[in-house]
């Protein structure tokens, strides 16, 4: 992915929180020259994966694990056979993203295009296919707890018995330990702050929640900065 310095992130605190956050991911990976591409839900395990080194403000430490992506898909899903050991996958986490228009700017006016404000997370690793029942099982249970949590009346999965079981040959767990992750927070990190602090009141003034949605995650990366 394309990263200019200004817009890098490398925190993984920040990084996982990101995935967490925005958990309905996109899988590419590919066959025979051709991409493809899944949409779906993924935990993450961060104890489990790859150790880097990470950012010297993170809460972590010194040494950190980029973690492991979790999923499952419908077994009549082809892409789950280009599953290999040799071979890379890529998930894509989209966070907010909305179009910034020039005319908000105050410095360099004349010097200025209009661009797009968005984040995103890159991770890349290895599928490796789940085959044990009551692992999958137990995956399935994380994610329903992990969405319904916030119900009034949360909704639970029904006991690992014959009707689940018949439920659970339909799809396909697999996990992918990330081994590289790569964060863009493109946020107007290049304008001045006086054009930041502009862009966030003009995004705040607009109906639409993607707009709303950016200016929340650039003041708070802003505060961040600051203290």
């Amino acid at each position: 992915m394309y990263t200019p310095k200004a817009f890098r992130e490398d925190d993984i605190d920040t990084l996982h929180a990101f995935m967490r956050e925005y958990s309905f991911a996109t899988l590419v990976t590919q066959q025979d020259g051709k991409l493809l591409a899944s949409h779906l839900p993924f935990l993450l395990d961060a104890e489990r994966g790859t150790t880097c080194s990470i950012n010297r403000h993170s809460t972590l430490g010194g040494q950190a694990s980029y973690g492991t992506l979790i999923a499952h898909m419908a077994r009549a899903n082809p892409q789950w056979r280009t599953f290999a050991e040799t071979q890379e996958a890529l998930v894509i986490f989209q966070g907010p993203h909305t179009y910034i228009s020039p005319s908000w700017y105050q410095d360099d006016v004349a010097q200025s295009v209009p661009t797009w404000n968005y984040a995103v997370v890159h991770a890349y690793g290895t599928p490796h296919l789940i085959e044990d029942t009551t692992a999958l099982y137990t995956i399935l249970q994380a994610l329903v707890q992990k969405h319904e949590s916030h119900f009034e009346k949360p909704w639970t999965l029904q006991p690992l018995g014959d009707f689940m079981q018949n439920k659970m040959r339909a799809i396909v767990g697999f996990q992918i330990p990330i081994t590289r992750l790569e964060g863009k927070y493109k946020l107007n990190q290049n304008r001045s702050v006086n054009d930041q602090v502009r862009v966030v009141a003009a995004l705040e003034g607009n109906a639409d929640l993607p707009s709303a949605e950016v200016a929340e995650l650039m003041s708070k990366r802003r505060k961040n900065a600051i203290g």
